[in-house]
């Protein structure tokens, strides 16, 4: 059986568990980006068509080719609205809902005054880390979505890599540049042109970047898959720089539905399919191994699937080679990539603890989620202690801060 998982407090996890649980290093939560970002930074030529927050009453929202669409309404009172171009995207509830009741959680359109400041400054989210015990953390991008494709989906092009651009230089010089090392910096890359995209890798490599966004499922966007060989020179940057390849679960923007009249909580549930589909992609293509030192992390995906995963990609690989081409760009086991090259994040997953040892200790790391409904602030450590704090100090440690200290090479005090 597994140990509850609801919302931990301290006296949930037995006793000792807790004091055993290090600082944590966290490598997926979220920023909320402040109202100025883009209309700080942009060339003044485009500031009028660039991203910018503008306030207008809650309005509808509708699902229109698989992308949704929002429009503001006309009475109420005024939520922040992002407008770049000719699309409009309220903030949300449930992207901000650190320290709000989940009965009160919902995806209505919200202000800045409505949630909390760690949301989007970066002296109030060290402050939320320090109540959480969380000594480093990498933030995921929010209105961008979370590799950047809003801007794939810009129809000026130069606008649009100058947005990306300025998000990048938001992101190290002010979200991290103060923070002491403590704010983690993530980076996108401009998703339709993969010369621009290695450009925007090196760039930041140079200052310092070891991690790039970029999506689960790539063909989901429209763009090139993994097996067209398009990507390589991305990947390429990214194992010379040491960059590694951040991919959060539904970075894609398509999530996996049964039916038009399911409800959301049908998805919600069954979005890590998303993952599995990427992992399996990633190493099957070849891509591992013709870059064997490329590094790969899914963020908030889960580990519990990961073993069953493993098993049937081997013997898919094994028992179907004479027709499934499965060892044209996969002359090993495709287990054998996973284990050397792949990292997952974990939060709520007392199951995949359960078979850490299939799943691998080298190959996990621990997240918050925080300002999301999902995440544990301002109990991650409680949840930590819960999940693993029963296994031995060498391992908890890795889970909790060694693992992520390794794979982003970082400088911390105490690592």
């Amino acid at each position: 059986m597994t140990e509850r998982m609801a919302r931990p407090d301290a006296q949930d996890a037995p006793s000792g568990r807790l004091a055993r649980i290090p600082p944590l290093v966290d490598v997926d939560a979220h920023v909320v980006e402040p109202p100025d970002l883009w209309s700080g930074r942009l060339p003044a030529r485009h500031r009028d068509a660039g991203p910018r927050i503008e306030h207008a009453p809650a309005g509808e929202v509708r699902l229109v080719d698989g992308r949704y669409v929002e429009t503001p309404g006309t009475e109420g009172p005024d939520v922040a609205w992002w407008v770049y171009e000719d699309t409009r995207n309220q903030i949300k509830r449930y992207i901000a809902a650190a320290g709000v009741p989940a009965d009160e959680v919902t995806n209505e359109g919200i202000t800045y005054a409505d949630m909390r400041p760690g949301c989007w400054r970066p002296s109030e989210r060290l402050a939320d880390m320090d109540l959480n015990g969380v000594q480093a953390q990498m933030c995921f991008p929010n209105y961008p979505r979370f590799c950047g494709q809003i801007f794939l989906w810009g129809k000026d092009r130069e606008l649009a890599l100058l947005s990306v651009r300025a998000y990048n230089d938001w992101m190290v010089e002010e979200w991290c540049g103060s923070s002491g090392g403590r704010l983690i910096p993530l980076c996108i890359v401009p998703l339709w042109d993969v010369d621009l995209a290695v450009a925007e890798v090196r760039r930041n490599a140079a200052r310092g970047v070891r991690a790039v966004a970029f999506s689960e499922l790539p063909a989901y966007l429209g763009l090139p898959g993994l097996h067209t060989g398009y990507w390589d020179p991305f990947f390429a940057a990214c194992e010379e720089t040491g960059t590694v390849l951040s991919m959060h679960i539904g970075s894609g923007t398509k999530t996996p539905q049964t039916s038009p009249d399911a409800p959301p909580a049908v998805g919600a549930t069954i979005i890590f399919g998303n993952s599995v589909a990427s992992m399996t992609d990633f190493l099957f293509s070849g891509v591992l191994h013709r870059f064997p030192r490329l590094k790969l992390l899914y963020a908030e995906a889960q580990i519990g699937w990961i073993p069953y995963l493993l098993e049937r990609v081997d013997d898919v690989w094994e028992t179907h080679r004479g027709w499934a081409h499965t060892r044209d760009n996969c002359p090993e086991p495709p287990s054998t990539y996973y284990y050397r090259q792949i990292t997952s994040c974990f939060f709520k997953d007392a199951v995949g603890v359960e078979i850490l040892h299939k799943v691998g200790l080298e190959n996990v790391t621990f997240e918050t989620d925080y300002p999301h409904q999902d995440g544990t602030w301002p109990r991650s450590r409680e949840a930590a202690a819960l999940q693993f704090g029963h296994l031995d100090q060498e391992s908890i440690d890795k889970i909790a801060r060694g693992n992520a200290i390794r794979l982003l090479g970082l400088d911390l005090p105490g690592s």
